[in-house]
């Protein structure tokens, strides 16, 4: 599992978000700067508390020239429901096949309730308007995606 770190350019997708749109990182090149977060699976406890903090994060985002992208392994439709039922209103995108985890170097081994399993390491990336990687959070808390991002923006 490869890290990105501060400089690096940060990988492209092209990913269906919760409305079936496709939303791709080069749509916001030279427009603004993306806090992008991988979250392992929507409507579960540590995911609902961070979209949370993220949704209600969104105007002081915005002020930054921030927007907000969750990214998980969920389907399009379960997203939608993610969305529906904490009313987040911000981009949820599908990695079904987990390569834009992979490209993140998010995807990997770890343990959940004593038990070693794959899949997506809770990580945050604040990106700027040129596509560069402005700071990388790898095992985020949920907590502490949106107060390391605003910190760094200062």
């Amino acid at each position: 599992m490869n890290k990105l770190k501060s400089g690096d350019k940060a990988p492209d997708f092209a990913l269906r978000d919760q409305n079936g749109n496709i939303m791709k990182l080069t749509d916001f090149r030279d427009k603004k700067k993306i806090l992008l977060y991988f979250y392992p699976k929507a409507l579960t406890a540590g995911c609902t508390v961070q979209a949370r903090d993220v949704s209600a994060a969104r105007e002081s985002l915005a002020d930054l020239g921030v927007e907000a992208i969750g990214i998980s392994p969920d389907m399009p439709v379960d997203l939608k429901k993610f969305d529906n039922n904490l009313e987040l209103n911000f981009p949820l995108l599908s990695d079904a096949d987990h390569r834009v985890a992979d490209a993140y170097g998010v995807w990997g081994e770890k343990s959940t309730y004593g038990k070693n399993l794959y899949g997506v390491i809770r990580s945050s990336f604040l990106i700027d308007e040129n596509g560069q990687i402005i700071q990388a959070w790898y095992k985020v808390s949920p907590k502490d995606t949106v107060p390391k991002a605003l910190q760094e923006l200062k």
